[in-house]
């Protein structure tokens, strides 16, 4: 398929992928999910993130990392001077696996084309992938997270070459406290990445941004820049 010219185009056919996506019964996690966690953030992003699957907050709320990895990841993006609305944030899973156990293989086969062809639509420069689901789909490869943290590779999935950046799951921080000046060392080449200036440094720990409840079900509501 070719790339969609146009943002307006590519917004129109994310909502498109949105209400598909939403209906979904390709697997059994749609038996027991409370709503379809699709992604958010900016449809224009350079920079996306890739997790493994909702939570439990995630999956009431119907948006991605909105539980306490989400509160670091927002904080860690803080860090380098970027925010949720700069971003665009999703999962390999698209809905919750009951008691948040690992994705299974049948699971992460029926959703996997969701991500590719939002990666596809929303044409970013970079895609991190936070912990060992996402970077093993993504880079075709099953060398684990900690092997490959931090190093970028040029991959091509679907239409679109992007630059491959593994990194480990906030998650990891919170139970691992040592994890944390990991993360922030990985998150520190993100504007080198993008080609931008890194974000100045200052002693004050970057704020934690609230995340707002969404109002309404409609996908327009998700993407910040509509």
């Amino acid at each position: 398929m070719a790339a969609v010219a146009t943002s307006e185009a590519r917004r129109a056919e994310l909502v498109e992928l949105f209400n598909t996506v939403s209906s979904c019964t390709a697997c059994s996690l749609s038996e027991t999910r409370t709503k379809v966690v699709f992604g958010s953030g900016n449809a224009d992003a350079e920079l996306m993130f890739v997790g493994e699957a909702p939570g439990f907050h995630e999956d009431q709320q119907g948006l991605p990392f909105v539980g306490a990895a989400g509160k670091l990841l927002e904080s860690l993006l803080g860090e380098i001077g970027l925010s949720r609305e700069d971003v665009f944030i999703g999962n390999v899973l698209k809905c919750r696996p009951p008691g948040n156990r690992d994705p299974q293989a049948d699971e992460i086969e029926a959703c996997q084309s969701h991500l590719f062809r939002q990666i596809e639509l929303i044409q970013p420069r970079v895609v991190a992938t936070l912990g060992n689901f996402a970077t093993k789909l993504l880079s075709g490869s099953p060398t684990g997270i900690t092997r490959v943290h931090g190093c970028e590779q040029s991959v091509r999935l679907g239409n679109s070459e992007v630059l491959l950046y593994p990194i480990y799951h906030p998650a990891a921080a919170l139970y691992t406290r040592a994890m944390l000046s990991v993360l922030e060392e990985d998150f520190a080449r993100l504007p080198q990445l993008l080609g931008r200036e890194p974000a100045p440094t200052t002693s004050e720990t970057a704020p934690v941004v609230p995340v707002a409840t969404p109002v309404a079900t409609e996908y327009e509501t998700q993407l910040d820049l509509f």
